[in-house]
């Protein structure tokens, strides 16, 4: 893998004499600065910075990036990432914010197997880009939502445009009517539908009334119209297609009972900025098959869903923009990976892409990181979402309080002390506003509060922040202003520690990283990142952004210099590959005595920032003379139902390779 520095510039590594004679011999040095001295010394600096970097004591304190080689056919713009129990890593772009590759129907899954470096195409039958994903129980991927119509801004409307509700008074069917439909306004203007829509049929109900006297009535017959959403716009351009007044629209085609029966209504069609619109499909990835499985679709469109996993194993779906492209208004749904099927499930409304973690007993806690789409003052305020009973309990304590958006959160190891950390976030929408604040919330106690932590080196949008099984999490990447603007990638990387509560640096990442960009962490213990979608490539933002397709991994100290030899690297040996009925698993090793901790790690699913998904949980220890034995908590809110990551460490924090391990 080959390595890559960034450069120094005026660096605090400054070159000795006799290092720069090294470099370039004496002659050539002073040959170059006559010429052009600031030139001359950054490539010194440079070069100094690359040897150091290198150097075997740098690496143990710092860990080590290298740059991992994609083929050309296999690079792609990743959106998301999930690990699977198979060891790979799916990477989904969809039309990876490519509006030509979406008006193509060309869309893109790579799987990576980091064992070997091998990479392999998946067939994918839907625009998956920014949709939801969750691990399921059995170890498949649940990918739900995604693209079904691409933003056009404000400006670059030509055809009024918006939300058409389609009503059918028909009790006895249903109707689909194909993209392209046609419906006419009472003035003749006409609208076309931009996608397949299918409406349900009416419902009938019957009602029997009584009289004064108590005797009863005749039966009575409500019918409710069924209804569907369409995204339509004019067929003609100009002013005669704007509308602000509520009408009734004719569907062009329709003749007798039909015509009657089946109408449109809309109130709103306008040139004003049209946003993204979601698809309802759903589908599981099978790990084993490596394919794309169709499951019912949602009864919502999304596009910027969370999907996050209960304890029963039921995923929970929530927010996005529908099919209309409008935050959905807080219609949340269950999916059953039993029956494949989709319920409805508690009512709240949450801006899109919150971070939703599952808590004691079964409550949802929402961090208020979020990302993209969303009212500034609707749906942001952090706390407890009991699902049972549908209420909402405040946490408070947070300041910069109105920077949540695209800022990281996550539960802090081990998942049993219960508490969440947010770090960095900036405005809402464009805004050129972040912070540098990090805050902890203990949702132990009583009356939880945010309490503030240690704070970043500077203002940070986009980090990534992954767990790793010494109990410590790695922080890297991220920028100081929305997408990356005005070069404004970060090129830092931390560990937090939650012990000591503080930071301290890693090893510089030489690839920025900041809007869909990920990050997670892998079986034998690396981190990996992936993607970055930045608007500008340059300071004066004159540039257009590329989308950054080279991945880079980390090493942490823990693996350096002989620590990561497999020899010298803890072994649990043989074991099961699932959890018995009391949460134990007992593993044949030969030295025990070297195991001091161990962990289930559950693996990530990560977009946006946004990874519900990774927690550690720390598991009880009891050896004999040449076997651990490892138990779990008997909680599913604490451990959910799904595959994980077991690492044990040493004295010294140093992981073993992970095993899976099922948990039912």
């Amino acid at each position: 893998m080959a390595k890559r520095s960034r450069k120094a510039g005026t660096s605090r590594y400054r070159p000795s004499d006799k290092f720069k004679k090294t470099l370039l011999g004496g002659g050539a040095l002073v040959v170059l600065v006559g010429l052009n001295a600031p030139a001359a010394y950054s490539f010194a600096s440079e070069k100094y910075h690359a040897y150091k970097i290198a150097q075997p004591g740098y690496k143990r304190q710092y860990g080590s990036w290298a740059m991992l080689d994609v083929p050309e056919q296999y690079r792609t713009n990743a959106i998301h990432a999930a690990l699977l129990h198979s060891g790979k890593v799916l990477i989904i772009a969809g039309s990876g914010n490519n509006q030509k590759k979406f008006d193509e129907g060309s869309f893109d899954t790579i799987l990576w197997n980091p064992a070997d470096d091998s990479f392999k195409k998946i067939p994918t039958p839907e625009d998956f880009f920014c949709a939801g994903h969750s691990q399921l129980p059995d170890g498949r991927l649940l990918v739900a939502g995604g693209t079904a119509r691409y933003e056009v801004l404000d400006g670059e409307v030509s055809r009024a445009g918006g939300g058409m509700r389609v009503k059918n008074e028909n009790p006895d069917r249903g109707h689909t009517f194909k993209k392209g439909t046609r419906f006419r306004s009472p003035s003749g203007v006409e609208y076309v539908s931009t996608s397949d829509v299918t409406v349900p049929k009416a419902k009938k109900e019957f009602k029997v009334g009584y009289g004064k006297s108590g005797r009863m009535l005749p039966w009575q017959t409500k019918v409710t119209a069924g209804e569907a959403r369409v995204f339509v716009e004019a067929v003609d351009k100009g002013p005669q297609a704007l509308t602000t007044q509520a009408a009734q629209y004719e569907i062009l085609g329709l003749k007798g009972k039909d015509a009657d029966n089946l109408y449109g209504l809309a109130q709103k069609l306008t040139t004003e900025k049209q946003d993204f619109q979601g698809i309802k499909s759903a589908y599981e990835f099978d790990p084993r098959a490596e394919k794309y499985v169709p499951v019912d679709p949602m009864r919502e469109a999304r596009w910027y869903p969370t999907l996050v996993t209960l304890d029963d194993g039921k995923v929970l779906a929530v927010s996005g923009l529908d099919d209309v492209g409008a935050v959905v208004t807080g219609d949340n749904e269950l999916y059953d990976p039993k029956t494949k099927k989709w319920s409805q499930g508690p009512t709240r409304y949450f801006p899109t892409y919150p971070a939703l973690f599952l808590t004691k007993g079964g409550k949802l806690f929402y961090s208020g990181s979020n990302a993209g789409y969303g009212p500034a003052d609707k749906g942001r305020q952090p706390g407890l979402w009991d699902l049972k009973k549908n209420t909402f309990t405040k946490v408070d304590g947070l300041t910069d309080a109105d920077q949540t958006e695209t800022s990281a959160s996550l539960m802090l190891p081990p998942v049993q002390d219960q508490r969440v950390m947010l770090l960095g976030g900036g405005g809402v929408g464009e805004s050129s506003k972040a912070t540098a604040r990090t805050a902890i919330v203990d949702l132990g106690k009583d009356s939880p509060a945010f309490r503030e932590g240690p704070r970043l080196p500077q203002g940070t949008r986009y980090l990534s922040s992954v767990l790793l099984p010494d109990d410590t999490v790695f922080t890297t990447g991220g920028s100081s202003d929305y997408r990356g603007r005005s070069a404004s990638d970060i090129l830092k990387a931390q560990f937090y520690e939650p012990a000591t509560n503080s930071f301290r640096p890693a090893a510089d990442p030489t690839v920025g990283r900041n809007y869909h960009s990920e990050a997670l962490l892998l079986p034998d213990g690396r981190v990996v990142t992936f993607g970055s979608d930045p608007l500008f490539n340059d300071a004066d933002n004159t540039k257009l952004g590329t989308f950054e397709q080279r991945v880079e991994i980390y090493t942490p100290p823990y693996l350096q210099g002989d620590k990561g030899k497999k020899e010298n690297r803890p072994d649990l040996g043989k074991g099961p590959d699932r959890l018995d009925a009391k949460g134990r698993a007992t593993f044949r090793t030969a030295h025990p005595d070297r195991i001091a901790k161990a962990r289930l790690m559950r693996p990530s699913a990560v977009t946006h920032t946004t990874d519900v998904e990774q927690r550690s949980v720390e598991l009880t220890l009891s050896k004999s003379k040449n076997a651990v034995t490892l138990e779990a908590p008997n909680d599913r809110a604490v451990v959910p139902p799904g595959w994980y990551m077991l690492f044990a460490t040493d004295k010294a924090g140093v992981p073993s390779e992970a095993k899976w391990i099922q948990v039912t």
